[in-house]
């Protein structure tokens, strides 16, 4: 895969171009196009026999899933109704307790059902060069030998833009960078939990991250990881393809979920 970025900004005289909409690749209808053109032959006696467990639940809930797009997008990704409707159930008694209790019942779960509580908020950057390489450090003080991308905590008061750029500096010396594109929500992974009681004092069970993919401007000259605190004792630009069998073991599925997010801008 090869990460499409400006051609402006491309000092290394590739011909690599950034798509900046960043469309779905189903296109600006969406895949529900294709999807309704398969459903109308499903007869309407069908649509709702298999939602009158979910009588009881909101009435647009029930006629979402009674849509003929919807049930064969389900089909589609293998996704089991009465576990949807069972998790769904779940996180509106979670909503409801957390409000009665007087948290902010609207950001208190995410759409995963996790407790954001529980979760570091922090930044992950995909920086690229103009070859379409990723950058990627070696970490100090872990058992495995894990290359990672930098990443870090949200400070009070900072965006997520605001505090990838400061990652970036004092990670690796520059921030010399585009920014190309942000996830559109938090990525979540968990850590052992031997691992948070020492980082984090058994605080939180993991992090939540907003991702960035930004363009690396400068030579390699400039970056240095000998800094004031420090967290790589070497680097490297490798392949985007080479990212999940680098990483530690529990960032593996994170690592995956970037470039899922991501999977717009790439190409084969």
């Amino acid at each position: 895969m090869t990460p499409t970025v400006p051609t402006e900004t491309n000092r290394g005289g590739g011909s690599i171009s950034v798509d900046h909409s960043l469309k779905s690749p189903y296109g600006a209808g969406g895949p529900r196009g294709s999807a309704g053109n398969a459903a109308g032959s499903i007869p309407a006696s069908r649509r709702h026999q298999s939602v009158k467990s979910g009588e009881s639940r909101e009435p647009d809930l029930v006629m979402l899933l009674a849509e003929p797009e919807v049930r064969l997008l389900m089909r589609a990704d293998h996704v089991d109704e009465r576990e949807l409707l069972a998790m769904l159930d779940d996180i509106k008694v979670r909503l409801q307790r957390n409000s009665t209790s007087g948290g902010d019942a609207t950001h208190a779960l995410s759409m995963g059902g996790r407790d954001d509580a529980c979760y570091r908020p922090g930044v992950g950057i995909m920086l690229i060069n103009a070859r379409s390489e990723v950058f990627v450090g070696r970490r100090i003080h872990l058992q495995e030998d894990p290359w990672q991308m930098p990443q870090g905590g949200i400070e009070h008061g900072e965006s997520p833009r605001q505090a990838a750029l400061r990652e970036l500096m004092e990670e690796i010396g520059t921030n010399n960078v585009d920014v190309l594109a942000e996830s559109k929500g938090w990525l979540y992974y968990d850590v052992p939990e031997e691992f948070a009681k020492i980082a984090w004092g058994g605080r939180w069970r993991g992090q939540r991250q907003r991702w960035f993919v930004m363009l690396f401007k400068g030579s390699d000259a400039e970056i240095d990881t000998a800094t004031e605190h420090p967290e790589f004792n070497a680097w490297r630009w490798v392949p985007v393809g080479d990212l999940g069998e680098l990483a530690v073991s529990f960032k593996h599925q994170l690592y995956l979920n970037v470039l899922g997010e991501f999977a717009t801008i790439f190409r084969d």
